[in-house]
């Protein structure tokens, strides 16, 4: 197909009020159902399906499925660009994420046997900005960089390949709707936090305690500071 026609499809696929208001509300990167996009849209649930598959045909939204979950994101950063930029001419500002986990489970808690929450998710996007992980498919493979500084917090990454499940991979975070470090990597950064004293586990919930000056020698550890 034809550059001119390709963008006149894309184009198109934005146009619809419904789809360009299920994008804009994606711009702030969080993942959404097609159930609280349809909310968002104005739209029946099933208007939103068609709708979705639209936009996914049109390899602008990409699918994440997350146990029984579905959950949408915009397909990648020249999504994200080319939206904002349309935004800029359009003279309209993105709309906020707002979560309704409770804040006790929102902040740190298990997912499965790592850690999830906001501040799982401040490690993994500092972990990335660092250069540290490097996507493999839906994996993650840890650069020389990586290799050196998860060594560094005390964790024998050569042992963690040796088990039998997947390294490192991005887990969908349930209410920041981002990802935080899955698989035996994100089980070793969570067994190093309880053994630190970084966090504390909740024996009646998934919820894990986070003590200020915890949280800070947590953050020190991976050389962020508290903000």
């Amino acid at each position: 197909m034809d550059a001119d026609n390709h963008l006149a499809r894309i184009a198109g696929a934005i146009a619809e009020p419904a789809r360009a208001r299920m994008l804009c509300c994606l711009l702030d990167g969080h993942a959404r159902t097609s159930t609280e996009l349809s909310v968002v849209a104005e739209v029946s649930p099933s208007t939103a399906s068609a709708h979705l598959a639209r936009l996914k045909e049109e390899q602008l939204v990409q699918l994440l499925a997350q146990g029984k979950h579905r959950y949408y994101q915009l397909a990648d950063a020249n999504v994200a660009a080319a939206l904002e930029a349309l935004l800029v001419v359009a003279g309209l500002p993105r709309p906020a994420f707002k979560p309704n986990t409770p804040d006790r489970l929102r902040h740190a808690r298990t997912c499965y046997d790592h850690m999830a929450g906001t501040v799982a998710v401040r490690l993994h996007d500092h972990m990335a900005a660092q250069g540290w992980l490097a996507p493999d498919s839906s994996e993650y493979q840890l650069t020389p960089a990586g290799e050196q500084g998860i060594r560094a917090l005390g964790i024998d990454t050569g042992a963690l390949r040796k088990l039998r499940r997947r390294f490192a991979c991005p887990c969908l975070d349930w209410s920041e709707r981002k990802p935080h470090v899955g698989g035996a990597l994100g089980a070793a950064l969570l067994k190093l936090a309880l053994e630190k004293g970084w966090v504390e586990q909740d024996m009646d919930s998934r919820a894990l305690a986070v003590p200020p000056k915890a949280q800070r020698r947590m953050l020190a550890a991976f050389g962020l500071s508290e903000v």
